[in-house]
């Protein structure tokens, strides 16, 4: 079947590479001039190498747990999944590789394609398109669906060496803001409401007197499940509000519903029943516990243990 896939992020790559191995004939339209996310921290758990085993190459430093430091207590989080810290930038064009090798078209500097997908599958005669234009796709817009809410992302680097095994998090109201040691230097970013985020950072650099270089900055979508009815046209990643409640991170959830995706592909009604099957439990207690923790944590710290274990992805 011919496939437009809207977007060259990881997802849109994925679903193009998996989709061309099995003989669909797969084109991925970008608006950009070439293929690398770089406002993203690279960190992914151990599950990248299940969907991408070439990525190993590219691991920066190895993590095994977390400390959450809220105003009276520091929370230690052992993760059950090691993450790694990756260039996404890297990994998306490996992926895109991957794809092109598999028989994909990639096809950059595209704008805007159109408003209403439906003229495009009309028109270059697809028949099945899926969107994977992120956070602000134009393919939801252009089924009328409903945008998620956003928080937005900040990130900075210092150029010092720092191979530590463990993230540091400061909570924030909204958000957290994060530290992340990449080997070669540590990162430093927020996420939080858009017009909320760049004072709480400005503070906090100042309050600790550090200086960083390469400021960038995106949209996150907060976690949702935004997946048409529709038997042509579907989405998939950010495009779908697709991302961890807890951490605002959607590769791992982006790449199994890729999975997903693939499993039930051409069969884009069935690929909705079994996400929302999945993936609302898991956003919905997953947003629960998140509340739950912050609340106790500014609150009632000492309810808290001082030390514990998650699953790195998937909360239940």
């Amino acid at each position: 079947m011919r496939v437009a896939i809207i977007g060259a992020g990881i997802c849109g790559l994925y679903l193009a590479w998996k989709l061309a191995e099995r003989g669909e004939e797969a084109t991925v339209f970008e608006k950009k001039s070439k293929i690398g996310k770089v406002v993203c921290s690279g960190l992914f758990s151990e599950r990248i190498l299940d969907f991408v085993p070439e990525s190993q190459k590219l691991i920066q430093n190895q993590l095994k747990y977390c400390l959450i430091h809220f105003p009276k207590r520091t929370l230690k989080i052992r993760f059950s999944r090691r993450f790694f810290v990756m260039s996404h930038f890297e990994l998306d064009n490996l992926v895109g590789n991957l794809a092109k090798r598999a028989g994909a078209k990639i096809i950059l500097n595209q704008p805007t394609l159109t408003p209403d997908v439906n003229i495009l599958l009309k028109q270059e005669k697809f028949e099945r398109i899926i969107g994977c234009d992120g956070a602000l796709s134009e393919t939801r817009k252009g089924l009328g669906l409903k945008d998620p809410q956003v928080r937005l992302g900040i990130q900075g680097f210092v150029p010092k060496r720092d191979n530590s095994d463990f993230v540091e998090t400061w909570p924030t109201k909204n958000g957290f803001i994060w530290k992340i040691p990449r080997g070669g230097e540590i990162e430093y970013g927020i996420m939080e409401k858009p017009k909320e985020a760049k004072l709480i950072f400005g503070k906090f650099l100042e309050k600790n007197n550090l200086h960083l270089e390469r400021i960038n900055s995106a949209l996150i979508p907060r976690s949702d499940l935004i997946i048409p009815q529709n038997p042509n046209i579907t989405l998939c990643g950010d495009a779908a509000g697709l991302t961890k409640p807890w951490s605002g991170g959607g590769v791992i959830w982006g790449l199994t519903a890729a999975e997903i995706l693939v499993k039930n592909f051409p069969d884009f009604l069935k690929y909705q029943k079994e996400m929302r099957k999945i993936f609302l439990p898991k956003i919905i207690f997953s947003k629960i516990a998140k509340k739950l923790v912050y609340f106790l944590g500014f609150k009632f710290p000492w309810f808290l243990p001082n030390n514990f274990k998650i699953e790195s992805d998937f909360l239940v």
